[in-house]
């Protein structure tokens, strides 16, 4: 286990002056904290925060960002209190700690939700405080790293979470030490296999590429001495989950994978960074479409390399990276290496480039409400596989890899994104779905007449482009919605032979929409519109106002959403978010309570619930998919067709309605046939309760002598 005597000495080792005292008085702060709490590991829970201030120093961080590391778990985990850490050791630290307590604090009712409010956080913490992010990575290492004393399924879960969010995140930042540790972590848990047999293959072959390295590393060193160029160079493996995109990129298998090492060439200056170039490629042949040039143009995240593949020595692939010593270090540490020390004070005025993607971020999650497009849009900027390009003016923009003129135009203006009708790479035409490339300069042509398509959102790269077509559709759907809601609410009032003059302006709508909580009749007649509430339930609402009673015995609605027997209107569905919705469920798949739904917005005729394997589904209209539950109840009854094949026996349809009636399932049609090669086909349409009741019916049947196969249609 680490001890305190290794955090405060690596800390002496790079901040000789600092304070270490605020160090060791939230090291026995948190001793005491914790006391007689024990991990799953068997280890005292001090163990956890000793490990993750230790990798804080790792970073190199400031002694108050180290003893948050100690204190980060006291506010959630013990009887500590926000308000004795602020007295104790200062209003700095305390933020630290509530920042990180309020990233994993909040429940939420679905998965998806959760993890997009757990980031919405995180953008919220890291915006006042960057160090905050920085001790919830550290923690969220050390959690990894002691895993697999967690249940299978909770392994899966948290490294799921971490290898979409927190591996991702500590790139963004530029820690890559961090990154590829969590990588590394997360493909043992989530594909242990295929981790076992990238370890079995580098093992096997380890003698070989080590004797492989020092040769290399032996032949750049002579080349370079040649030319006076004074060079650190060292030789690695590449980490397994770098190998493991390769076999997935490529669709290769271990053995298949080649250039599983990297070569990394430190000089002290940007110069020789190309001379150095120019001396690898007169010694080995350059791949094609392999050499990226990081120095002239960074990363976001402040990134700088260059990087290139040869063909060395016996035909093996080798990737080289060259850099300055600057470089290096901020490629391992990333936003850590911009920490400055002075008079045992921490400057965090960075560079004003390395946060402009935090401040997209915090835009993003103050605009984008819905989980599933707020998590889309933070994972698209989390993985920044960049290209480069010019505007006429010679200014340089990056793009993530695959964004076509659509996304440039968007990120000059909204305006031009809207209009943008066609592009000219380096003067020639393309199509808006053309892929840029590094090096291409771009220019965007518009007309008046343009406007957004649906079809861009299949080919568009970037958040802010996605998201801009989006809300021009929503705004565009909205008007469309709101002449068919009004068309559908006309009608329905006519075929009740109520009169209305000025729907939109008419006070009992107005009062109506009040009560479905909207500020405006259009907020209503759009909702009508858009299916979410049916005419009906308008009416419903509209007659006590007008002084009708409603004396009509109810129609034919109830048969045609499915033929069910109801206790209740919502047919035992609950749409998320959203009250007294028209309900019907899918004549394709009829699913059951207990199945897992999903539920698709129909215009004008409410929301039509679906089993969420069904095709029709898995082809929908993505924008027109709504969360809903089952809130079924045991008086609710739903309606299943069971195909059941048989040998052909004397009783054997005698035995299957015995069990049927013993199963207290109600035949509701029956059709019997018996094919050529003496098989019995029965087709049942029973009632049941739920999934859970016919899966025990289909077992008896199953059990049934000569009966072969049973199959829910």
């Amino acid at each position: 286990m680490i001890r305190l005597n290794d955090i405060t000495s690596q800390i002496l080792s790079y901040h000789p002056k600092a304070n270490i005292d605020l160090v060791e008085k939230a090291y026995v702060y948190s001793a005491k904290a914790h006391q007689g709490q024990i991990r799953l590991s068997g280890e005292p829970y001090l163990s956890h925060p000793l490990e993750v201030a230790y990798i804080l120093t790792k970073m190199k961080m400031d002694v108050t960002c180290i003893a948050a590391g100690f204190l980060h778990d006291t506010l959630e985990d013990t009887e500590a209190e926000a308000d004795e850490i602020k007295h104790l050791f200062g209003e700095e630290t305390a933020n630290l700690v509530e920042g990180v307590t309020k990233i994993s604090r909040m429940q939420f009712t679905s998965r998806q939700q959760r993890q997009a409010e757990n980031v919405r956080k995180m953008i919220l913490a890291m915006s006042s405080d960057i160090r905050v992010i920085l001790v919830k990575l550290a923690d969220r290492l050390h959690n990894m790293r002691t895993l697999g004393f967690q249940t299978p399924e909770k392994q899966r879960l948290i490294a799921a979470e971490t290898e979409d969010i927190y591996a991702p995140l500590a790139g963004r930042m530029g820690i890559q030490w961090i990154k590829s540790s969590l990588e590394d972590l997360c493909l043992y848990y989530l594909e242990p296999k295929i981790y076992e047999d990238i370890k079995n293959e580098i093992a096997q072959t380890r003698d070989k590429r080590e004797e492989f390295i020092k040769n290399v590393i032996e032949l750049v060193s002579k080349k370079l001495e040649e030319f006076k160029i004074q060079a650190t160079i060292k030789g690695r493996d590449k980490h397994f989950y770098s190998i493991y995109k390769k076999m997935l990129d490529q669709d290769l298998t271990v053995n298949q994978v080649y250039d599983v090492l990297a070569f990394r060439v430190i000089v002290s200056g940007i110069k020789e960074c190309y001379e150095v170039l120019g001396h690898i490629h007169s010694m080995w042949k350059p791949v094609q479409g392999r050499f990226k040039d990081y120095v002239s143009v960074p990363k976001a995240n402040m990134y700088q390399s260059l990087h290139t593949t040869v063909i060395g020595p016996m035909g093996q692939r080798m990737e080289m990276q060259i850099r300055t010593w600057d470089m290096d270090k901020v490629a391992e540490d990333g936003i850590a290496a911009h920490w400055k020390y002075k008079e045992g004070t921490t400057e965090n005025k960075t560079d004003e480039k390395q946060f402009m993607w935090l401040r997209q971020l915090l835009e993003w999650q103050q605009n984008l409400k819905d989980p599933a497009e707020f998590l889309e849009t933070v994972r698209m900027d989390l993985f920044p596989d960049e290209v480069y390009v010019f505007t006429p003016r010679g200014d340089v923009k990056a793009f993530p890899r695959g964004a076509t003129p659509v996304d440039f135009a968007y990120s000059i203006h909204s305006e031009v994104g809207e209009k943008c009708m066609g592009a000219r790479i380096n003067r020639r035409m393309v199509p808006l779905r053309y892929q840029l490339r590094n090096g291409q300069t771009v220019e965007i042509i518009t007309s008046p007449k343009q406007h957004p398509s649906k079809d861009w959102l299949e080919f568009v790269k970037t958040p802010r482009a996605k998201t801009k077509i989006r809300q021009w559709i929503r705004n565009q759907e909205r008007g469309e919605s709101i002449a068919l809601g009004k068309n559908l609410l006309e009608k329905a009032l006519e075929r009740d032979r109520l009169k209305l003059t000025n729907i939109m302006k008419n006070e009992q709508i107005l009062s109506i929409a009040k009560e479905f909580s909207f500020h405006s009749v259009e907020d209503l007649i759009a909702q009508i519109g858009f299916g979410k509430i049916s005419p009906r339930q308008v009416i419903g609402r509209l007659k006590p106002k007008l002084g009708i009673k409603d004396e009509r015995p109810p129609g034919l609605v109830g048969k045609m959403v499915g033929r069910f027997k109801r206790r209740k209107g919502d047919l035992g569905i609950k749409v998320k978010g959203v009250s007294d919705m028209l309900i019907r469920f899918a004549n394709c798949c009829h699913p059951l309570p207990g199945e897992p739904v999903i539920g698709f917005i129909t215009r004008g005729r409410g929301v039509t619930v679906h089993q969420r394997n069904c095709s029709h589904i898995l082809n929908a209209d993505p924008e027109r998919l709504v969360e809903v539950s089952w809130q079924a109840s045991k008086e609710d009854i739903y309606l299943a067709k069971i195909r059941v094949t048989s040998v052909e026996r004397k009783g054997v349809l005698s035995d299957i309605s015995a069990v049927l009636t013993q199963k207290d399932a109600n035949i509701i049609e029956a059709q019997v046939k018996t094919t050529v090669d003496r098989k019995g086909i029965a087709l049942f349409t029973i009632e049941v309760e739920d999934y859970n009741q016919l899966q025990n019916i289909m077992g008896a049947i199953k059990r049934v002598k000569n009966v072969l196969i049973v199959e829910r249609l």
